[in-house]
């Protein structure tokens, strides 16, 4: 693990420390399970046969490793998501972890009252204390990372994600992560190629972890696409979504920029 994914995770926990304490002086409340969350997240993102893959638009200012990739400004994360639905999204990621990323749980709520499609709550999911913020705030799908998680809290985050009626999205980055993440009841996973050891993206070898996946399962080919080639390449293979960030966020309209690339494959 690199320095910077432990720095971001030991903050991370630091974080949800101090939201149990809060969590814990405040009143119980009780979240009633809607499955039609889930639902509606595994149809949107499974791919329809003789279609191209699903595309997941992702709102993300910034990263610790790119620095700023898109201007805030008020409103701006929403204006995105809305551009993202019109330009053909069949979901959005939105980054709810603020000093990495430029996001945050109030983005992810404004983003979900704004669109109609499923919304990916991306926030480096750790804890139980998370899993219901992600709930509060509206999400359909949830982010869980393989390689930050051991084989029984990633068992355990899924069961709860999916008691609420959500449904986790598995990021899995080699073919022994792709093998966790099945073991603990995966129904979305998804391949990441950028390597969070090195942040160098190895499209090949993420194709190739891509096609390991169960056809009962859903496949997402996470990063490295920037150009009609790159979404034509994934297309060609297993992948039943591909997951965008980077690749429209550098534009000053990334919905507009997600339509040309839609419409160009």
């Amino acid at each position: 693990m690199t320095d910077v994914l432990s720095a971001i995770l030991a903050r991370k926990r630091r974080e949800n420390s101090r939201r149990r304490r809060h969590v814990a002086a405040m009143q119980p409340v009780e979240r009633v399970p809607q499955p039609e969350r889930s639902e509606r997240g595994i149809r949107a993102l499974r791919r329809a046969p003789g279609e191209s893959p699903s595309v997941v638009a992702e709102v993300k200012f910034r990263s610790p490793s790119a620095g700023e990739i898109h201007p805030w400004s008020p409103g701006e994360g929403i204006r995105i998501a809305q551009g993202y639905e019109r330009g053909g999204a069949s979901a959005v990621s939105v980054l709810a972890d603020g000093p990495g990323f430029g996001g945050s749980p109030l983005l992810v709520r404004r983003v979900v009252q704004a669109v109609s499609v499923p919304v990916l709550y991306k926030g480096f999911v750790l804890d139980p204390v998370q899993v219901d913020l992600a709930y509060d705030v509206g999400a359909s799908l949830v982010l869980l990372l393989v390689r930050a998680l051991e084989d029984i809290e990633l068992r355990a985050l899924i069961q709860q994600i999916r008691s609420l009626g959500m449904e986790p999205v598995v990021e899995a980055a080699n073919s022994d992560e792709i093998d966790r993440a099945l073991a603990a009841g995966s129904t979305i996973v998804g391949v990441n190629a950028r390597d969070l050891s090195t942040f160098r993206v190895d499209k090949e070898a993420a194709r190739d972890c891509v096609a390991r996946i169960p056809m009962e399962c859903v496949a997402v080919f996470m990063s490295g696409v920037h150009s009609a080639d790159d979404l034509s390449d994934v297309a060609q293979g297993r992948a039943d979504a591909v997951l965008i960030g980077e690749g429209l966020m550098r534009f000053e309209d990334p919905g507009a920029r997600l339509s040309e690339l839609l419409t160009s494959v």
